[in-house]
């Protein structure tokens, strides 16, 4: 059993739409689960329809929805403070530094993360390539192990079929109370999941077979000479 998970994505939802299967999972395992959020998302372009947001506002309001899905998902926050849309232009080796300090308080046996160059957004690569480089930097006998998630649409193609994964099909209202959280990103989602109609059935079953299923890629670190 896992000691301590430490989930590490760039942006308010990510934890829910990426990994609040795996998250769910262990904490009904009683294993406790922290999330680093790398960004407040103040750059997403989801304002509403009438608006409810702007640039100076989106960031409080994200920020409000992101600790109400990490109290759904019964697990702690920390906010590692770097701006939406910038994180690959920072510097790797100091935010690897960053986060290498944040794991070693922390002290967790797992680390869940973005793979670099697989995860579509450029703060998803960044952030995740930093990640890797910080256990990397970490004593080989004592550093966590790292499960990356690729979501690009040809990843298996290149890396093959994910070690890890986690099926929730049966429990996907969960993962679900977690999305719908983050309603100021998710409006049109909790719209197709709780509408009673035909095409919302369908739409359901379809973002099933997109979300259902959470898979990971174990990190493979080069053995220390």
């Amino acid at each position: 059993m896992e000691k301590h998970v430490v989930v590490i994505y760039p942006h308010p939802d990510d934890e829910s739409f990426g990994a609040a299967g795996t998250i769910s999972k262990f904490r009904k395992e009683g294993v406790p689960v922290t999330y680093l959020c790398g960004t407040l998302g103040e750059m997403g372009r989801n304002m509403g329809s009438p608006i409810f947001a702007n640039r100076e506002t989106l960031p409080k309001l994200r920020k409000k929805e992101l600790v109400e899905a990490c109290k759904i998902l019964d697990i702690d926050l920390r906010l590692l403070g770097y701006r939406d849309k910038t994180i690959e232009y920072e510097d790797k080796q100091e935010v690897a530094r960053h986060i290498k300090g944040v794991l070693e308080e922390i002290n967790p046996s797992l680390v869940i993360t973005h793979y670099p160059n697989y995860a579509v957004h450029p703060d998803h690569n960044a952030l995740g390539a930093a990640t890797i480089e910080a256990v990397g930097m970490m004593d080989a006998d004592t550093r966590p192990t790292v499960w990356a998630q690729a979501i690009s649409h040809n990843f298996e193609k290149v890396l093959g079929e994910p070690d890890i994964c986690i099926d929730m099909t049966d429990n996907f209202d969960e993962k679900m109370k977690a999305i719908v959280a983050h309603q100021s990103q998710a409006s049109g989602i909790i719209k197709a999941f709780y509408g009673d109609t035909e095409e919302s059935r369908d739409l359901k079953e379809a973002a099933i077979e997109r979300l259902g299923k959470e898979r990971f890629y174990i990190w493979d670190y080069p053995k220390s000479d």
